[in-house]
This record gives structure tokens, sequence and C-alpha cells, in this order.
């Protein structure tokens, strides 16, 4: 399934800057995306290549997977939260490790889930029930592309101030893609 990623980053109500990318490879088998805060979202690839590489300095031929990677990012955000001093973050974590997909997504305050797509922001409201009504397990690469475009779009409507470009992204066993940002067909 591939996952979409709007870019912007705002400052107050302007949507000063409209090219921040959202997503990024985090270690060999996953990929990160994050809505909000841009700062908060550095701080959480900080933190992320120094576990990568502690465990890369193991040297036993053994890597994290999504799944350890997503664990670790509940913790930090629920540890985030109880210190009173949260990551401004929903964070949406995808990969794939020895054939097993996974998809889960963690908010602000810890709270995370796994699924077979997930959403942040408005996107658990509007784009979810699209997704749980078209969506299903042997959707091609192209048209799950068209789900999100669709589902993207909605979000797009729904937002005056949102910006029509996106980016997509392909997880396989052999390593992700991150296509270049694209801007989205509107009809207004």
């Amino acid at each position: 399934m591939p996952a979409p990623c709007l870019l912007t980053g705002s400052y107050g109500s302007t949507l000063r800057y409209k090219s921040v990318e959202r997503m990024k490879p985090i270690g060999k088998h996953s990929l990160l995306g994050a809505s909000g805060e841009i700062s908060d979202f550095q701080e959480i690839l900080k933190y992320l290549d120094e576990l990568i590489l502690y465990d890369n300095m193991w040297d036993d031929g053994n890597s994290l997977g999504p799944k350890e990677v997503h664990n670790y990012l509940t913790r930090v955000m629920y540890n985030r939260r109880n210190k009173f001093n949260p990551l401004w973050n929903s964070l949406v974590l995808g990969g794939v490790k020895k054939g097993e997909k996974y998809l889960g997504t963690v908010s602000m305050i810890g709270v995370n889930f796994e699924d077979n797509h997930v959403a942040t922001g408005f996107g658990n409201h509007l784009a979810r029930p699209i997704l749980r009504q078209e969506w299903h397990e042997n959707l091609s690469f192209e048209d799950g592309v068209k789900l999100l475009e669709k589902c993207m779009r909605v979000l797009l409507y729904r937002d005056r101030s949102a910006i029509n470009k996106l980016q997509i992204a392909k997880i396989t066993e052999e390593g992700m893609t991150i296509s270049q940002p694209y801007s989205l067909k509107t009809y207004w």
C-alpha cells in the first residue's frame, strides 16, 4: 500500500514553507511520516538516528524492524507526555521485514495502534471511512495511489489553507522509494 504525505510547513495560519518533506527512511526496513511540529519531528529523527546507530554497533547481522521502531516511538511519545513536554506530532510508521508488512500510528500522547490503513488529523475522520469502504488486500500499487489521491483530494477540499502537493512512498522487501513532490489535480 502506498503512503501519502502532504508537504507544508506553517507559521501561524500562513503556509510559509511549501516543500517540507515529512517522510524519512528509518533503518533498512521502515519509513516514518509525521504531521505536526517540524522541529519536534526533527528531534524524533535525532532519537531514531541514535537508536539505529546503537543497533548497528552490535554488528550481529540483525536490524530493527518496523514493529520495534514503532514500539520505541510509542514509548518516546508516552514518556514525553508524562513529563508534560509532549512532542507535537502524530506519526505513521510502515515497513516490511522478512516478508511481514507493518503499519502503525502513534499520537502525541503515546496512543498507538496498527492496522491495514492509518491516518492522522482530519484523515482519521474523513479519509479512513473511504479507506474502510474501498481498500482490500489485493489492491495494486496503481489502484492504491488512486485511492489515496481520492482521500487526499477530500482532505484538501475540507481545508481551505492546505496545499495540493504530496508525495507517495512505496515500501517493499527490496527497499523503499519516495516519489518527488507532485501537485494533486483539483476541480474547484
